[in-house]
């Protein structure tokens, strides 16, 4: 029926409208800084919920989350480990262990998330045992988020990285670098196409020199 047709149309034209959105607000996270990205939604708080749906849409395309592999590694470890999430999304790992989770993020999607720049969250210097980057090292400024990792960490607790394998330059040289911020490397696990999850563990503090190496590719999507 012409209504139907024309209803389909306007589906698929709107669809289209979202996609170029989340392509361009996706392109704007991986080449500004943290704080650019925090100014970013808090002037269209919309663009954020348009971003996680696309970005939840491009995660069905994989035959595995990395965050659920996190979260089995979690359930693994004691449950009074206190827990960072940078870049938390919906709060699934803060739903699904029984872990103290502190959640944050540029937007919140959930009542438990923390409203922050990255690069600068709201807890105290070594408060935590776990800090979590699931999909989530994106702005310039990766040195500072990181540091700002080891700053809440306590000695000796885990970092967990995981990231689109894609956008690994030499992961040898990451992982070298990464030490130069404090963190020793623990595991790597390079078993999917799709992303890498690696372990570390703060050793000290990081080195007040650039780190060397600590370079991502921009996740950028194309037009489909």
């Amino acid at each position: 029926a012409p209504g139907s047709r024309s209803a389909a149309l306007r589906a698929r034209m709107e669809e289209r409208l979202l996609g170029a959105r989340f392509r361009y607000i996706n392109q704007q996270l991986y080449t500004s800084s943290s704080r650019e990205a925090a100014q970013l939604f808090r002037s269209d708080p919309e663009a954020f919920e348009i971003y996680h749906r696309g970005f939840s849409r491009q995660l069905q395309r994989w035959p595995e989350n990395p965050v659920d592999r996190i979260i089995r590694y979690l359930r693994r470890r004691p449950a009074s480990l206190v827990v960072a999430d940078f870049g938390c999304g919906d709060c699934k790992i803060a739903t699904s262990v029984r872990n103290k989770v502190h959640c944050f993020d540029l937007v919140p999607l959930s009542p438990l998330v923390t409203v922050c720049d990255m690069a600068e969250v709201p807890l105290a210097a070594e408060s935590v045992d776990v800090a979590v980057f699931c999909l989530a090292l994106m702005g310039t400024n990766l040195q500072e988020i990181l540091e700002e990792a080891n700053r809440v960490l306590k000695l000796g607790g885990t970092l967990m990285v995981a990231e689109v394998a894609s956008r690994f330059e030499d992961v040898r040289a990451f992982v070298s670098a990464m030490a130069q911020l404090g963190f020793k490397s623990v595991s790597k696990d390079l078993s999917s196409p799709f992303f890498l999850l690696l372990e570390f563990a703060k050793s000290g503090s990081p080195r007040p020199r650039p780190a060397p190496g600590l370079r991502l590719r921009p996740c950028l999507y194309k037009r489909r």
